[in-house]
């Protein structure tokens, strides 16, 4: 047992001390601005969320919704950084033992008052196997017998997380996590109303049912149209809340996103058609946002599927994808090219890249072609790929059979499902290729080396390097910020020569947004906002 911090340990003590004693609140109107008299945002949100259960929420559009009707112990604000959510303080005892104080009158939104059991509860539920949660073993491995606890192999009583008193929660990690703040602001971290759940079982998340404590309340959910809040008038902060009411609406097409946005019907275009973004910025200069993003494109592959379970299959469909003509013609809304799981900007490792990303074309081509020979592939052989409804998804799609079909003689069948039916598909392996997109929970490279962990239920590409595994696992309990990264750097880079999934472009996000509309950083790179942060500004 060390019985010192180590320098990173105190370091992120030091700040987590800094930003409780902040005088924290939501939105913050400038000085000067009128703030019209109807405070109601009307937001595109992509897709349908498959649902509004936080242990059980693993796509955007739902975990968007989720950190406006649930709040942790920690928070994400408009520009990024963490703040202080339920907790009002907190301590670090020893490298593996966290103290959080509650604050005093923090109430569920049917006035319950919220207690340290109430986050043991919640993280218990979300973790049991009984829960069936996809996300489990993404968080779990940062929390004292999380992945034993998910995996069933221990009792959910055994979990590191302990109720010292009403406004009191002991929480361990099995190792030293620097990052452990930004990790509990995820919603699977929020409490639970138990007595909620009691009652109303898997209907609990309906409106008029549901009791959360987030700064708004579920009011309608129109299944494939909208998500409706209002403001929660017993959230701890409602009094620097401004926005009374928002709508999250469910539009996959994003052609039919902007048509919505030009007419008047929404405030903001989730994100740009590709291609449109250069006449965008012509036509809405002043309301056109584009900010860097932590989160990764790629291209699931079923390694357990006859076809690509083949290595040398798998690596001639990544060879021949010509990212900077995907990133420059196709997609043009200034993403940055991928060849490898770590992306720019992201905390805890380094960018690794194929040695063939720097081969000219013809080069890759010849070597693709000689690969899928020697698998056995013939010129003609069909493969398909499955994506969701949206124009996006659908032009990388064409874009990409394009490259298969020129370069390799390969003949792709499209598959276009809902969101929600793809994430199903993706999950029970019904797939050869799949599209599919990553954005950091945390910023730290294990949020997306759990895409690739051989026990993770975020492996949609069912591969398994148990010497990338153990490298993992001997970073995350280094002291060492300098050797973990160098652990966890060569941990990505040996379990992407098995090509388990195509690396495609790092994600930004070009959309619209009113210029009424107050409280968007362009700097917030994991795209976590929440609706409190937000303002409608007269006009």
């Amino acid at each position: 047992m060390q019985k010192s911090l180590p320098s990173f340990s105190l370091m992120s003590l030091l700040l987590a001390l800094a930003c409780a004693a902040q005088n924290v609140v939501a939105a913050s109107v400038p000085a000067g601005v009128a703030l019209a008299a109807k405070q109601e945002w009307v937001r595109s949100n992509g897709s349908e969320p498959e649902t509004l259960d936080p242990a059980l929420a693993e796509s955007v559009p739902a975990n968007q919704i989720a950190r406006d009707l649930f709040e942790g112990l920690t928070a994400i604000n408009t520009s990024g950084k963490m703040v202080p959510g339920v907790a009002e303080s907190w301590k670090q005892l020893n490298p593996t033992t966290w103290v959080f104080t509650l604050r005093k009158g923090a109430q569920f939104s049917n006035g319950d008052p919220i207690s340290a059991e109430d986050f043991v509860y919640g993280w218990r539920r979300y973790l049991d196997p009984k829960t069936a949660s996809q996300y489990a073993t993404t968080l779990a491995p940062f929390i004292l017998n999380g992945m034993d606890v998910a995996e069933g192999k221990k009792p959910v009583t055994e979990l590191g997380v302990k109720a010292l008193a009403k406004d009191q929660l002991e929480v361990k990690t099995p190792f030293p996590v620097a990052f452990l703040l930004d990790l509990l602001a995820n919603t699977q971290f929020a409490p639970i109303h138990k007595a909620t759940i009691d009652k109303f079982g898997k209907d609990w998340t309906k409106p008029g049912n549901m009791v959360g404590n987030g700064a708004f309340a579920l009011k309608e959910w129109r299944v494939n149209s909208a998500v409706v809040l209002e403001k929660n008038p017993r959230y701890w902060d409602a009094k620097s809340v401004v926005l009374n009411k928002v709508s999250f609406l469910a539009i996959e097409d994003s052609n039919a996103d902007v048509k919505m946005y030009q007419s008047g019907e929404t405030d903001m275009v989730y994100l740009l058609p590709p291609g449109s973004y250069e006449q965008m910025k012509k036509t809405y200069p002043a309301e056109v946002k584009n900010g860097p993003m932590l989160g990764l494109r790629f291209y699931a592959l079923n390694n357990k599927d006859p076809m690509m379970k083949d290595l040398r299959v798998r690596k001639a469909l990544s060879m021949v994808i010509d990212r900077d003509i995907l990133a420059s013609k196709v997609t043009a809304d200034g993403q940055i090219p991928a060849y490898g799981l770590v992306i720019k900007g992201i905390a805890g490792a380094d960018v690794t890249s194929y040695d063939w990303a720097k081969w000219p074309m013809d080069k890759r081509v010849a070597e693709a072609k000689k690969l899928l020979a020697e698998a056995g592939i013939k010129p003609g052989t069909k493969i398909s790929f499955t994506y969701n409804t949206d124009q996006y998804h659908k032009k990388m799609a064409i874009f990409a059979a394009s490259e298969w079909k020129t370069k390799l003689g390969l003949e792709t069948e499209m598959d276009n499902l809902e969101f929600k039916v793809l994430i199903k598909k993706r999950h029970d392996g019904e797939f050869q290729i799949a599209r599919h997109g990553w954005v950091a929970d945390y910023n730290d490279a294990t949020t997306f080396l759990t895409l690739v962990q051989c026990d993770s239920d975020a492996n949609d590409n069912k591969n398994c390097n148990r010497k990338a595994e153990e490298l993992i696992t001997q970073g995350n309990q280094s002291s060492d910020p300098v050797k973990r990264k160098a652990l966890l750097t060569e941990a990505a880079r040996l379990v992407m020569e098995d090509y388990p999934m195509i690396p495609l472009l790092q994600y930004t996000l070009p959309r619209l947004l009113k210029s009424y509309v107050g409280g968007y950083f362009e700097s917030n790179p994991m795209d976590h906002f929440r609706s409190k942060d937000f303002y409608i500004i007269k006009h």
